[in-house]
């Protein structure tokens, strides 16, 4: 019953889809955060039976070597098309079953001659015969023949007890499974409505998450100043900003090199009125010296020498520079304050004004654009939300409620009465593993008693009473075996037929999918349809949909759409047009038009001040000669060692005025050099830095105002005649993000609907349940590992008999025995002793 709902099911969701329209729902594609919902079944996919599965392994391989042919694909073909006929296909069948045929008449052979045998045996030694006389004939080998079928015995007992083991687990496993039919039930019948219950939840997901691409989309449209004029922008920023900061720095230096120049003149005019006051200080220096020279002393001939060199050295004092005759620098000042008349910098502000307001241009000019892309997608909006209203999932889907409960019901119903006879076929079962067990315990005692209680001193007509018990159970086990065995046969025989039949017929071309492909063959169903599941979908036999590939699609847990190709019948590729939709938000992408002009980077004015710069004059100064002139000392001699040296002449002179006169000049000579001579250094030091500062400003200038104005020409030209392309593609860029935002939900909604949408995968796994785990492996694998197990347990019985009867001779007490003299090994004669049967056969030597 299960496997037909199953069948049922899939085809009924396969019909109302087609019949209705595609069923709508998806799963992320290339959104993040796009992400179907995902459903949680409590059924298993996979079957695994644990560590009793190495015995269902073993149980397979004896399968397979009994029956190595391959599935009867053709006699089951011809079975469902009702052209078999067993008359003339008998042959087939018995080259299939030959295997399973030949172990079934071992088995009824067993079953018919083991009563026999055991009724001649236990005749034939009722009538002292096949070992029924109780008297041991004495051999050379006894021991050793004791020993061997003591072992033999021992070792077939072990066999017997190991199938004995898997008859039981067998019969454990099988009822514990039984017990677990109703979760799993239960489980898929859930499994079954949360498909049917979260489908429409998936689609209203689905069809939700375009409301978050709609407001995406919005903020993008109301934020296209900073996204597009942005863009826009940024495109341009290459172009110029570079531009602007040249420029602006340009500025910048024009008010420095202004400062400089002040500077610099400022500096060089107080230079030449301190080297004025200098050259003066010097003169009357020089004067009052040739005044002192001039005294009568000087005549003296001692001192004469001495007047002399110090009249030489008066053309030292006097300035050593000509900074009075460097150039002033007004003419330059003047023309750089011409310059700085024009504010540059508030133009270069200007500029890039204009040039930071495109974003504001681009959103007043697409206020219109922006309001007709949001009602188109409005409208997107409105026809995806019709699919849901064409497909109307809920209510086809509602439909296979009520089947689902009947079955549910009617299984509900039979468990009860599965579990009962279930309990019957435990309680057999359990009395054929029993029976079992009690033979092989009465050939452990027998063995147990028979080898512990065996003397070997003792002869067989006195033997102890435990050796005697030992063979006393073992041959209890004789007799209950050959009591009980056939019954055991026919169970085994009756359980290996069905089970290895369905296992071969049934489970096997299952998982292999075989039956499915049996399915398949075209014509085989429906002698008019090629293909028979999709002439019972579509009406349209020629499609290539199949039972396996329907199937395998629903193991992967693909949606139905997919599964059963639905876009045979509904292609909703066509009804969800990805170009239709955003065609019309594309051209109108297509026909923005966006003007951006009437920025202009530097007007008239700017340029024509930093024209005016470059020709101010300023690198066409001298720098070369006013730092030469005032690299120069300040004196053509050190004050200070002209002073020492004056005052040292002075002292070699004899006391008088002249002698006080140089002195005192020579002390006026050091005040000259601490008063003027060091601040007039410190000075032409501060203007050789000041001018070399001017000097690296100003070079290169004329060059340097050229390059900006080329630079400034390209950026204008660019933002003048090229901005256009840059707009077309910025624009083009943008729309594409918009768009793309629809063309992935709009792919998603069409990968979600198409292959994930109502997966079967519940179907599927229903499927498996059925025949797979309930029929397969709860039922036929324990049945298979039982009739494997009580089977070698019953045939090792045969052997088991034969050692049992041949040992129990060599542990029972006998009636007579052999008895020989000391000499002679020769038996002689038999004497009767007592009237209780015993004999013993004695010998005596030959006199």
């Amino acid at each position: 019953m299960a496997p037909t709902l199953v069948f049922l099911l899939l085809l009924g969701l396969c019909w109302n889809t087609v019949s209705e329209g595609p069923p709508s729902s998806t799963r992320g594609s290339d959104v993040p955060e796009f992400e179907l919902p995902t459903m949680n079944y409590d059924t298993k996919d996979s079957y695994k039976p644990g560590s009793i599965g190495v015995l269902f392994q073993i149980v397979h391989t004896f399968l397979h070597v009994v029956q190595p042919n391959a599935f009867p694909e053709d006699i089951l073909r011809k079975i469902i098309q009702k052209k078999f006929d067993l008359s003339t296909d008998y042959e087939k069948i018995i080259h299939y079953e030959i295997g399973i045929i030949i172990c079934a008449v071992l088995g009824l052979l067993f079953v018919i001659l083991m009563p026999l045998v055991g009724f001649c045996f236990g005749l034939c030694r009722c009538c002292n015969k096949c070992g029924g006389e109780m008297h041991q004939r004495q051999k050379k080998n006894g021991t050793f023949l004791r020993k061997c079928f003591a072992v033999s015995l021992l070792v077939i007992c072990i066999f017997i007890s190991i199938g004995i083991i898997c008859g039981f687990v067998a019969n454990h496993h099988l009822r514990t499974q039984v017990e677990k039919t109703r979760t799993l039930a239960d489980s898929n019948f859930r499994d079954l409505r949360t498909l049917l219950n979260e489908t429409p939840s998936q689609i209203s997901y689905v069809l939700d998450q375009y409301t978050l691409i709609k407001e995406k989309a919005f903020s993008d449209l109301d934020n296209i100043k900073s996204l597009l004029g942005g863009g826009i922008h940024e495109q341009l920023r290459p172009k110029v900003i570079p531009v602007l900061v040249d420029i602006k720095t340009m500025a910048e230096a024009i008010k420095e090199t202004k400062e400089a120049l002040l500077n610099v003149n400022n500096t060089l005019e107080e230079l030449k009125k301190s080297t004025a006051q200098l050259n003066s200080s010097l003169s009357d220096i020089k004067t009052n010296l040739e005044q002192s020279l001039n005294d009568p002393q000087c005549s003296v001939p001692s001192m004469t020498a001495t007047c002399n060199d110090i009249r030489k050295t008066l053309d030292h004092l006097d300035d050593n520079t000509s900074v009075d005759q460097l150039p002033s620098l007004h003419m330059q000042l003047d023309n750089v304050n011409d310059v700085l008349r024009t504010d540059l910098s508030s133009l270069v502000q200007k500029g890039n004004k204009s040039f930071n307001d495109i974003p504001e241009m681009v959103q007043n000019q697409t206020t219109d654009m922006v309001s007709d892309i949001k009602s188109t997608l409005n409208s997107i909006g409105s026809d995806i939300k019709n699919i849901n209203e064409q497909i109307s999932i809920q209510d086809n889907l509602s439909i296979f409620m009520d089947p689902i409960n009947s079955v549910e019901t009617y299984i509900h119903q039979k468990l009860p009465t599965l579990e009962e006879y279930d309990s019957y076929r435990w309680l057999a079962s359990l009395v054929v593993c029993c029976l079992l067990s009690l033979i092989v315990i009465f050939y452990y005692l027998g063995l147990l008693c028979g080898v512990f209680g065996y003397d070997r001193h003792a002869t067989p007509t006195r033997r102890g009473c435990v050796s005697n018990t030992g063979g006393i159970f073992l041959m209890a086990g004789v007799g209950v075996s050959f009591l009980f065995c056939w019954i055991l046969m026919t169970i085994v025989v009756l359980t290996f037929v069905v089970g290895g039949n369905v296992e071969k017929l049934v489970c096997e071309p299952y998982q292999n999918k075989k039956l499915f492909q049996i399915l398949d063959t075209p014509y085989l169903l429906n002698e008019n349809w090629k293909y028979y599941l999709s002439g019972m979908v579509f009406n349209k036999p020629d499609i290539n949909l199949t039972f396996e590939q329907v199937y395998s699609d629903c193991k992967e847990n693909k949606g139905i759409y997919a599964t059963l190709k639905l876009e045979n019948h509904y292609n909703f590729s066509e009804h969800l047009n990805i170009l239709e939709h955003t065609g019309n938000i594309n051209s109108s992408f297509e026909n923005m038009n966006v003007r951006i002009d009437n920025i202009v980077l530097l007007d008239a004015a700017g340029r024509k001040n930093l024209l005016d710069f470059s020709s101010s004059g300023v690198d066409q100064i001298d720098y070369e000669a006013y730092l030469a002139e005032i690299a120069k000392p300040p004196t053509k001699v050190n004050l200070l060692s002209f002073a020492d040296e004056l005052e040292r002449k002075a002292s070699q002179l004899p006391p008088g005025s002249l002698k006080q006169s140089l002195t005192s000049n020579a002390q006026t000579i050091r005040t000259l050099y601490h008063d003027q001579v060091m601040p007039l250094r410190q000075l032409m030091g501060s203007l050789y830095r000041r001018i070399q500062s001017l000097q690296h400003k100003s070079t290169g200038l004329g060059e340097k105002v050229a390059n900006i104005i080329t630079s400034l020409d390209s950026a204008q030209d660019f933002i003048t005649n090229r901005i256009s392309s840059v707009i077309v593609q910025e624009s083009k860029k943008y729309g594409n993000m918009i768009l793309g935002y629809f063309e992935r939900y709009l792919q998603w909604v069409k990968i979600s609907i198409t292959e994930q949408i109502a997966a079967c995968k519940p179907v599927a796994t229903a499927l498996d349940s059925a025949v797979d785990v309930f029929l397969c492996s709860y039922i036929i694998e324990p049945m298979n590992l039982f009739w494997f197990g009580i089977g070698k347990a019953t045939i090792f019985l045969l052997p088991a008999i034969i050692f049992a009867v041949k040992l129990a001779k060599y542990y029972r007490r006998m009636d007579s025995e052999d008895v020989y003299d000391d000499v002679e090994t020769v038996p002689m004669k038999n004497m009767q002793k007592g009237h209780i049967g015993f004999h013993r056969h004695q010998t005596t030597q030959a006199l």
